[in-house]
């Protein structure tokens, strides 16, 4: 009989600490449509200074978060957005790529993908915590990004933490709103341009 109890007590111990453990690890949500985007700013490559809350006041932003130069569904993502640019800036919008990287790797994703959109350098991952999007990959993905890959997440960005943005979409309207947003987990699983043209803001005619 106190063998039972003890194996129930010590059963409901485990169950406690498990669910502890997951209550404490956020998983990252996302902003959602409708969100507000609070101000931020951030260097490209050239270490030119991006301050949200002036380029918003143009036009609507497509904001793309990246993984870096080393991750091969960015570089295709990238240069598929590069191909159709015109008809994206057609639609009266412009483009945002956040990465966690410094300029220097930032100008080798530009190399490996002929970006002409603006790239902009999360340092500490600020933007990225302001939107949701920050997560900590397993250890031995760690391993297999920094050796297989060539990530070298330590050198190529701010901290050790090796921390990395789910590659999100968000289309943000002139009033700093979220109107559209693409959120998976799943990294090989990207925004379509046809996703991203559809959902543009319909331009405002003037009176």
């Amino acid at each position: 009989m106190k063998t039972k109890k003890f194996y129930l007590l010590l059963v409901t111990i485990l169950i406690t600490s498990v669910m502890v453990k997951s209550q404490d690890k956020q998983e990252p949500k996302g902003l959602a449509v409708g969100d507000t985007v609070q101000n931020f700013q951030a260097i490209d490559a050239d270490s030119t200074l991006y301050v949200f809350n002036e380029m918003i006041k143009k036009e609507p932003i497509v904001l793309i978060f990246i993984r870096g130069q080393w991750c091969p569904v960015c570089n295709r993502h990238m240069s598929q957005l590069q191909d159709s640019l015109q008809a994206v800036y057609k639609k009266g919008t412009n483009v945002v790529v956040i990465s966690p990287e410094k300029p220097e790797y930032i100008n080798k994703t530009i190399e490996k993908t002929g970006a002409q959109f603006t790239i902009l350098y999360d340092e500490n991952q600020k933007i990225s915590n302001a939107f949701d999007v920050t997560f900590e990959p397993s250890g031995k993905t760690k391993v297999i990004y920094n050796t297989v890959l060539g990530a070298k997440l330590k050198e190529a960005h701010t901290d050790d933490a090796e921390r990395l943005p789910i590659p999100a979409t968000f289309i943000i309207d002139t009033n700093k709103v979220i109107v559209w947003r693409h959120f998976d987990p799943n990294y090989k699983n990207r925004s379509t341009i046809k996703e991203i043209i559809e959902n543009i803001p319909e331009k405002k005619v003037k009176n």
